[in-house]
């Protein structure tokens, strides 16, 4: 199989509200890896719809500690250990993740002490690792290599894109980021870039409706990548496709997909997806059958 990428959750921004999309995170399954990609709230349960059995986590990658792509690491982690996750995990994340993980084992110690001693369980600590990486390649291993390039998310300093080569294969991350040319070349010819994107028309109703006026309004344009940019950066990184990810925002009724499609359109004229929940994409096939196709 070629693999696929699932689109988990498509919002950015931590808020959750009745019927409407979760939190950032994604999943990557290419070359036999099984891969998370950010833990935003509803990540357990947007795995498990997607047909991924928890006790088979493989990798994970977390892109900053924002609480929309950090907030269910542990509680993912901690569901799959009680799904019968016996197979060590490891986790790549910015300076900061470790403490983040220990912070909720500490939390949880009473409940992980009880099923160890109750049920028999291994020790979720000794399956769990965690790596904090910085610029540069984090992971290569069985003909899979992911690189790290930080972008600009004021006032995190520690976020980075992801690029992900697997035979040929390159997927492309984001994160949240403002515009940043610089990142057409880190995604530079790749088969899908997912990037994270801002409608300019659902500004300032995100804002009255969350609250904290003028400074969120201010984190807003000064943080994220109005879609029209990231088209922008898709069209300068020669990518193949362009999945529009972490949407700000996600959950205005006015602003439907083609919205969203009209704002990219200014800038690229290629492949587009716009990402929802649920959102299942396969990839392309590997370079050897492309070869043989």
């Amino acid at each position: 199989m070629s693999g696929r990428l699932v689109i988990l959750g498509s919002k950015g921004g931590p808020a959750i509200r009745p019927g409407g999309p979760s939190p950032t995170s994604s999943l990557i399954e290419i070359g036999g890896r099984r891969i998370v990609i950010d833990c935003g709230l509803g990540v357990a349960r947007g795995l498990v719809e997607a047909g991924l059995a928890l006790s088979e986590l493989d990798l994970i990658l977390i892109t900053h500690l924002h609480s929309d792509h950090v907030l269910e690491l542990g509680p993912l982690l901690h569901t799959a250990w009680t799904a019968g996750l016996k197979r060590p995990v490891r986790v790549f994340g910015p300076v900061g993740t470790k403490a983040v993980w220990d912070g909720f084992c500490a939390s949880l110690s009473y409940d992980i002490a009880l099923r160890i001693d109750d049920e028999g369980r291994p020790d979720i600590r000794a399956l769990v690792t965690v790596a904090e990486f910085g610029e540069g390649v984090l992971l290569e291993e069985g003909g899979l290599t992911i690189e790290a390039l930080r972008v600009e998310h004021p006032p995190v300093t520690e976020c980075y894109a992801l690029r992900l080569t697997q035979d040929g294969r390159v997927i492309v991350f984001s994160s949240d980021t403002a515009y940043f040319p610089p990142l057409a070349e880190f995604a530079r010819d790749a088969d899908i870039l997912v990037h994270e994107a801002m409608h300019p028309d659902g500004v300032d109703r995100l804002v009255e409706r969350t609250g904290n006026g003028a400074r969120l309004k201010a984190h807003l344009l000064a943080s994220h990548t109005m879609a029209a940019d990231a088209g922008r950066i898709a069209r300068d990184a020669g990518v193949a496709h362009l999945v529009l990810h972490h949407l700000v925002p996600a959950d205005d009724p006015a602003i439907a997909e083609i919205h969203w499609t009209e704002q990219v359109r200014t800038s690229w004229d290629g492949a587009l997806t716009i990402g929802r929940d649920g959102l299942d994409l396969p990839l392309p096939g590997s370079k050897h059958q492309r070869k043989t196709a």
